[in-house]
Order: C-alpha cells, then structure tokens, then sequence
C-alpha cells in the first residue's frame, strides 16, 4: 500500500517512538525497512479521568512523539546527525465495564486481568500519532475481542510464560495468549498494538498520493 510513496521515505529519517521490537517489525513488513526504535521518556502519567478511552491512548501517543521528535532535533542541532523527518508513536489499553486495564505490574496482577477477561468480551483502542516535522495526525482505532473460556490452571500456565508482563490487558494476541481469542471484530493489527491499514492510509495522505 505504501509503494508509490516509499520512495520518498526511502529520503527520510522515520522513527518509531517505541522500544518495541514487534512494533519496529510491523513497521519493516510494511516497507519501512530502516525505521528506528527510540523509546520515549513520557511518563505516561495523564490523568485518565479527563479523558474518554479513545483521547487517553492518543494524547498518550501525542506525548511519546512529542518527546522523541524534541529530543531527537536537539542531537541533531548540537551533532552532525540528521533530525528526525517522520517519528510514528502508539499507545494501546483494553477495556471492560468502564475500566482501564493496562500494563499488569505482577503475575499476580495479570491473572487477576485475565480472569476478568476471559468468557466475556473487551475492547482494545490503539491511538496513534504521525508527525512529520510540523504535519501531525492523531487518531485512535478501536477493536473488540471475545475471549473464550479458560480454567484457572490455564490462566496460571499462560502469567508463568512471562508474556502477559508487558502487554495491555495482560495478554498479547500474536504470541501465546492468542490462543484465548475466540473471536475478534475489528483490525487484528489494532489489537498487536499498530493499525497498520490506517496509518498507511494516513502517510500516504501526509506524502501527498491520493490513488
């Protein structure tokens, strides 16, 4: 989807404001073969209250491109190395009756999610921000995900595996606790934590080709 403007990218430092070894992947098989990783030093410490589920996860994205675009212009400014041309950044929660479940902090905390989650249906919202130097796009996409029935052994069997420590919700879709999925109504990309279809669709708007 990307070939008539990979050229132009090609000319480009892109930057994924991650650490994210899965996401930097997503981004190569897309075409983007020299996307950098830079993680970003935002907090991610905005008051969820004053935000609905959609605006948390973008303003969250906002904030890590915000960052690794400023940090990245002022190496550049004092360094012989270029400034970052297009920085990409992502957030991704799961939700269920009103709540928020995010990173679980213990494997006590991620089996707790997971046995909230399972037999029932959650939704997963990613927001994403593109910035090409003063071009910016926001937007978050949603998916909803049915989880089937699993046992407490199973549950336990899976938080052992490590996985779910660094995962919304506590599980992650393309790995192990894929196989809890039952159904899913939406981007399947949405859900790994990168839309890949809207944000190609959005840099092919920000290269200016309108096929």
């Amino acid at each position: 989807m990307l070939k008539p403007i990979l050229h132009q990218l090609a000319t480009k430092r892109v930057v994924l404001a991650s650490g994210s070894p899965r996401r930097q992947e997503l981004i190569q098989n897309i075409g983007l073969t020299k996307v950098e990783l830079c993680p970003s030093t935002f907090e991610e410490n905005l008051p969820k209250s004053e935000y609905g589920f959609g605006e948390y996860v973008a303003e969250t994205a906002y904030h890590k491109v915000l960052e690794v675009y400023r940090r990245l212009s002022g190496e550049a400014a004092t360094g012989n190395v270029p400034g970052p041309d297009v920085v990409i950044g992502a957030d991704t929660m799961v939700t269920m009756d009103g709540k928020m479940y995010g990173k679980p902090t213990t494997p006590e905390v991620a089996f707790q999610m997971l046995s909230e989650l399972m037999g029932r249906q959650h939704i997963v919202y990613t927001g994403v921000v593109l910035k090409y130097h003063d071009r910016e796009v926001k937007f978050t996409e949603a998916c909803k995900v049915r989880f089937g029935k699993a046992s407490p052994e199973q549950i336990q069997a899976y938080v052992d595996t490590g996985e779910p420590l660094d995962k919304a919700g506590g599980y992650g879709i393309q790995g192990i606790g894929g196989t809890f999925v039952e159904a899913i109504e939406g981007d399947y990309f949405t859900v790994v934590g990168l839309p890949l279809y809207r944000i190609s669709t959005e840099l092919c708007k920000m290269f200016h080709y309108q096929g």
